[in-house]
């Protein structure tokens, strides 16, 4: 399985940027994908998940509202529409994915595969 995100950028505060996260040999059907990011000195956290089989959606309250995942089925990728970006969702952005039926959407140990980080960088 390999997870490939792509998508980061430098963006004005207010603005927005889509991150996509290209899946091989999974199935997104079949299990959970997830969006964490990590900041500079700062631990790794849950931005948003989607549960393939009912397009079932979570999300931090950080990104309520601001924030929306999605999968595209013709591209086989899990996409976050990111907008009214403030400063503090500088990070990078990881996409991760497991087949487990049942999971904590937001524990990053539920999932086993991970792509690479996208730079996302909101300036003020």
């Amino acid at each position: 399985v390999q997870l490939q995100a792509s998508g980061g950028g430098l963006v004005q505060s207010g603005g927005s940027l889509r991150l996509s996260c290209a899946a091989s040999e999974f199935t997104l059907d079949d299990g959970y994908i997830a969006w964490f990011r990590q900041a500079p000195g700062k631990e790794r956290e849950a931005v948003s998940c989607i549960y393939g089989r009912r397009r079932t959606t979570y999300y931090a309250e950080s990104v309520k509202g601001r924030f929306a995942i999605s999968i595209d089925d013709a591209k086989n990728t899990v996409e976050l529409q990111m907008n009214s970006l403030k400063p503090e969702d500088t990070a990078v952005y990881y996409c991760a994915a497991t087949g487990s039926s049942k999971i904590l959407w937001g524990m990053s140990q539920e999932y086993e595969y991970w792509g690479q980080g996208t730079l996302v960088t909101v300036s003020s």
